[in-house]
């Protein structure tokens, strides 16, 4: 059987025993997807899978996707033609939500000013009223999305003193007690919070969702942070609410147009931008190969899915 993997993860591949009966052919991400007898493929998030690229793969039978999300893949025209869906769940909910509090502690107390600053071979000193941030003791952490990511970046705020409160579809009872959390609506979540995180899929109801009227509701001292999807944040709304100093600051991980920002994001001191690193530790990144790699082998044997998803 033949099947097609990513060659940006030919790393993982070259740890990994490959089956006799199974021949892996390598797609470059510039690369599109070839017409072919292939049983399954293992792409990355940045890999669209839709209608074209199914009908290039007649006999495909699963899409092992290198990511938890899945907005890259057309699930229902998968499903439509019998191929079943996996993602990588889990794996990478711990080094996500680190890297959000990275982000939220990085741009309360302008880390990436200070660096510049120091850089650029400018900082003259110790002062007492230079890059004066915010501190998060006693402060309130606004979760737009509470699932495993958003759950695990709420069951940390306590070890910084500070209270949660977020909006999801349906309220997570047994977490809203471990961590304290208080269920809102999703605009007085913008309103009260002096963190908003955002923790939401990208799905055509998400889409620009924190837009300016979300923004408008949140104080002048609070922070935007965003480690799910860039599409979920209006860019050139946050551009104009962070130029107008309506909010604080922002950092982000994720972007609308992957790698393209904005250069008016780009230009703007009160942003913390990282290049989407959210699960990027060793052990993520080799767990996610793991569960795909296991899924791309159930799949092309017609076995059961260990993380299949819906198309809802």
């Amino acid at each position: 059987m033949r099947v097609l993997v990513a060659a940006a993860l030919e790393p993982f591949l070259r740890e990994t025993e490959v089956p006799p009966d199974l021949f892996v052919e390598l797609l470059p991400e510039e690369a599109p997807v070839p017409t072919g007898d292939y049983a399954g493929i293992l792409p990355l998030l940045t890999r669209r899978i839709g209608p074209a690229e199914l009908a290039r793969l007649p006999a495909l039978r699963v899409i092992a996707n290198y990511a938890v999300g899945f907005d890259n893949v057309d699930v229902g025209a998968a499903r439509a033609r019998g191929v079943a869906v996996s993602n990588t769940p889990d794996v990478l909910t711990e080094a996500t939500a680190e890297l959000t509090w990275a982000l939220i502690l990085a741009t309360a107390r302008r880390l990436g000013e200070g660096e510049r600053l120091v850089r650029r071979g400018a900082w003259t000193g110790w002062a007492p009223t230079q890059l004066l941030g915010m501190g998060l003791a006693g402060k309130v952490l606004g979760l737009v999305g509470a699932g495993r990511i958003g759950q695990e970046v709420g069951r940390r705020a306590p070890a910084f003193g500070m209270r949660v409160v977020y909006w999801s579809r349906a309220p997570r009872s047994a977490w809203e007690r471990d961590v304290g959390a208080r269920y809102l609506e999703r605009d007085r979540v913008f309103a009260e919070a002096d963190v908003v995180s955002i923790h939401l899929a990208l799905a055509p109801e998400t889409v620009g969702l924190v837009g300016a009227g979300a923004l408008a509701l949140m104080r002048p001292s609070a922070i935007l942070v965003n480690t799910t999807r860039g599409g979920v944040v209006d860019e050139d709304a946050l551009v104009a609410a962070l130029a107008a100093g309506r909010i604080r600051g922002a950092g982000l991980d994720v972007y609308a147009h992957e790698p393209q920002i904005p250069a008016r994001l780009r230009e703007l001191e009160n942003v913390v931008l990282l290049p989407h690193l959210g699960s990027a530790t060793e052990e993520a990144r080799r767990g996610m190969w793991r569960l795909a790699w296991q899924d791309l082998l159930r799949g092309v044997r017609g076995e059961p899915l260990l993380n299949p998803v819906s198309a809802s």
